[in-house]
């Protein structure tokens, strides 16, 4: 289909990426192959920018009928850990994605690589330099000045063969020695100034054991990986576009072939009231300010799962940023209005109360219990309706009556009437107090002929959710808010960093009250607690203790809190 086509009226415009992956098919280039692949390095868990690249590379796999490699760039292994493996996958799985064959590691052709690396030596591109990491950065020089040439390049190739050898044997400590290309050090592009291929790390890899004591560098290996494995279109992030003519360089001076894979650079993914690179959440789950990688606070990958994000809110959130070439900060509200649409769609509506307060219906039979009729989802009528207890006592939320109310207050007042969700009018009587003056309790009488559904041609302009509170469960109830208060979490006074920007009630525990027939909900379901917003159970409930995560709010409350 050609680019015309694609944007006749109905049709979606081609992004950037889908226009030269066209023009690639068009000339059957690369024999009309696409194939990409999404390389996470593990070393921690995945975030919601991840999630974008996830949904980019598979997703152009799915839309060209071609295929997408998970591949691991696991070639640093005192930061890589099998526990990040493992939930890398998990995450591509439950964003609906399946990558093509198997799971595939930059340590599968560590022998290739290696092999590639002597290569270079022998083609006298490459030398090994006995330089201290700081002797090098010291000696690279900046943009506008050049580098100087390191006391070792001239090292014979024998001499680098025996040297680099050595290094594979472990007879050298970490940093002793590191093997450097051959390009230019009076490059403007500082990463042609002769970069590191190889260094020494004495550190077991979770996949090749202690095999290795020297690894490749991540702008060697991600190039060799893509041509190995096949890859015609390699999408990155835009920081990786100056690395772009040494991913060339490394694939121009090793292989012959006519085939090579195509960097293309697109702009990340930035939210706003988040933070985003994984030194800095590492440092939140480490120190504490969060209950792990999986705290739905985090903008992990996990996190999201934890909080109650479906999958398809994300893909959905994914498709609308779309693809740009120049970085931008996305209103984080975006993300949880594609998370309110979808799951406003598909979840049941339930009866909780996150601050009871209790309600006595004096007129109403002391014993008597009714169920009452009540629909699930309105936006789905095949979702059906179920029965809720009724009786003489239930808890409305504290907030839903005001003993002295302001203008406009359609709720519960003292002498005033509102009706209760799928159930009856009510009307305040006579209002309890402790020894505080708080209000403990709120006596009404109610009115047998209202009930919903029935032919009453009363009306009220306030309805209020409850709960029965003889068969009421208990549930603790975690609501979640933003981790930071500050827009840019970066934007911090001389001397703090962007932890100074954490907000203290980023996370509150309530006590709440909810309808008998959550009883058998499992972790993970989702459900819309009535005029509170959308809940999951969280991983942490059990029989007999209910635990629920806020996901998000019926509407952006945000802007309103902090104008």
């Amino acid at each position: 289909m050609s680019s015309k086509e694609e944007e006749k009226p109905g049709k979606k415009a081609l992004n950037f990426i889908e226009e030269i992956i066209e023009e690639d098919l068009r000339t059957g280039k690369n024999e009309g192959r696409v194939h990409t692949r999404f390389p996470p390095e593990p070393n921690g868990y995945l975030h919601i920018g991840h999630a974008k690249s996830i949904c980019l590379n598979f997703g152009l796999a799915e839309k060209y009928n071609g295929l997408c490699n998970l591949r691991f760039d696991d070639t640093n292994p005192a930061k890589e850990e099998v526990e990040y493996v493992d939930s890398i996958l998990e995450d591509v799985k439950w964003l609906g994605f399946q990558w093509h064959d198997k799971p595939y590691y930059a340590s599968d052709y560590f022998d290739q690589l290696y092999a590639w690396a002597v290569k270079l030596i022998l083609d006298g591109k490459a030398y090994v330099d006995d330089q201290t990491a700081e002797e090098i950065a010291a000696n690279r020089g900046t943009p506008t000045r050049p580098g100087n040439e390191s006391p070792f390049k001239n090292r014979s190739v024998e001499e680098n063969l025996q040297l680099f050898e050595q290094m594979k044997n472990g007879e050298y400590k970490d940093g002793e020695k590191v093997l450097r290309a051959k390009i230019d050090m009076s490059s403007p592009n500082m990463h042609l100034r002769d970069p590191a291929i190889y260094r020494i790390k004495h550190a077991e890899h979770h996949r090749t054991g202690n095999k290795w004591c020297i690894y490749p560098m991540y702008d060697f290996a991600h190039g060799e990986s893509d041509y190995l494995e096949g890859i015609t279109h390699s999408v990155c992030t835009l920081e990786f576009e100056v690395h772009r003519p040494l991913y060339d360089w490394f694939i121009s001076n090793l292989v012959e072939t006519e085939y090579r894979p195509r960097q293309i650079e697109f702009a990340r993914l930035n939210l706003n009231y988040t933070v985003m690179s994984k030194r800095k959440l590492l440092t939140l789950v480490k120190e504490k300010y969060v209950n792990g990688w999986d705290d739905p606070r985090m903008p992990t990958i996990s996190g999201l799962r934890r909080r109650g994000f479906s999958p398809e809110s994300i893909r959905n959130f994914a498709e609308k940023v779309g693809v740009a070439k120049r970085d931008n900060v996305i209103d984080v509200g975006l993300l949880e209005f594609c998370v309110r649409e979808d799951l406003n769609r598909k979840v049941p509506r339930v009866m909780a109360v996150l601050d009871p307060l209790k309600i006595v219906i004096i007129n109403y039979p002391v014993d008597q219990v009714e169920y009452l009729e009540i629909e699930n989802n309105p936006e789905d009528e095949k979702m059906g309706k179920r029965e809720m207890p009724f009786s003489r006592e239930i808890y409305i939320e504290k907030a839903d009556f005001m003993e002295d109310p302001p203008k406009k207050y359609f709720r519960l007042i003292p002498g005033g009437e509102v009706r209760l969700k799928a159930g009856y009018i009510i009307k305040c009587e006579n209002i309890i107090k402790n020894d505080a003056a708080d209000v403990t309790e709120v006596h009404c009488s109610y009115d047998p002929e209202t009930k919903s559904g029935s032919d009453s041609s009363r009306k009220v302009k306030g309805t209020l959710h409850w709960v029965s509170a003889t068969h009421a469960l208990d549930a603790e109830v975690r609501l979640y808010d933003r981790l930071f208060l500050n827009e840019n979490p970066d934007d911090v006074d001389e001397g703090m960093d962007y932890k100074s920007n954490i907000n203290p009630e980023s996370l509150r525990m309530v006590h709440a009250k909810v309808e008998p027939g959550l009883e058998s909900a499992q972790v993970l379901d989702k459900f819309q607690f009535q005029r509170l917003g959308y809940f999951c159970v969280d991983m942490d409930s059990k029989p007999g203790k209910l635990v629920f995560n806020r996901t998000v709010t019926l509407r952006d409350s945000w802007v309103k809190k902090n104008p």
